[in-house]
């Protein structure tokens, strides 16, 4: 956990500067983060990571040195220890089951929201010790890979699948026998961890990758109601 009212301090990791450049100006004007070093290299990464202790280092797969995978368990045996957000073009559900297994945090493909970005590295700052990861693919990749990636526990994915029934937070609440400000709690959890930036958005990415089922639906088609935000 960081300490209150300091920014996240991250390292931004890619061979092409107007890429680094426009990741720079997402987080600036999103506020509560801090760049504190840049790299083009794979080696030239774990230099500046070493000397800069970041709580995030924002990592490109493919980039000049030593591969990702190197690079990567370099970081993960630093210490402190960096979290790493994996960013990627590769919209490859085995990379990213690879890299989440060898230590990365979060896995990105290039073609996601800012707002994903700035979900995934505030997930993996916060949650940094319970091992959760943040993924963020393409719904063809997660449907057509060999099985989906486990991101939810058990719990969360029972509120989500009630979620996407319509149900109220205070009605998932009595169903589940849980306090409503623990289905808050799922909801922003899974939020962070889907890359969702809403309900609705985390039940499709969820339906999208079988972590869920799709609800029941009523004689006339519908689920039985709207799903809502709060």
């Amino acid at each position: 956990m960081l300490p209150a009212g300091r920014p996240v301090r991250i390292v931004l990791a890619d061979d092409h500067t107007l890429f680094r450049q426009g990741i720079a100006e997402i987080l600036a004007v999103a506020g509560g983060f801090e760049v504190v070093g840049e790299a083009h290299r794979g080696d030239e990464t774990c230099r500046v990571t070493a000397e800069a202790r970041p709580d995030v280092v924002l990592l490109d797969v493919e980039m000049p040195g030593p591969g990702v995978r190197e690079v990567l368990a370099r970081l993960v045996r630093m210490t402190p220890r960096p979290q790493v957000v994996v960013l990627t073009v590769h919209d490859d559900i085995a990379l990213a089951r690879e890299l989440l297994g060898l230590g990365a945090g979060a896995y990105l493909v290039k073609g996601s929201t800012r707002q994903e970005l700035l979900s995934a590295i505030r997930s993996v700052t916060v949650e940094r010790r319970s091992g959760h990861v943040v993924l963020s693919l393409s719904q063809q990749s997660l449907v057509s890979g060999p099985r989906p990636l486990e991101v939810l526990s058990v719990r969360e994915r029972e509120v989500l699948a009630l979620a996407g029934q319509a149900l109220s937070n205070s009605q998932i609440a009595r169903r589940l026998a849980i306090a409503e400000g623990t289905v808050k709690r799922h909801l922003r959890n899974i939020y962070g961890k889907l890359g969702a930036v809403s309900r609705m958005d985390a039940v499709n990415k969820a339906l999208a990758a079988s972590l869920i089922v799709p609800p029941p639906t009523g004689e006339d088609g519908s689920s039985g109601g709207r799903i809502s935000d709060v």
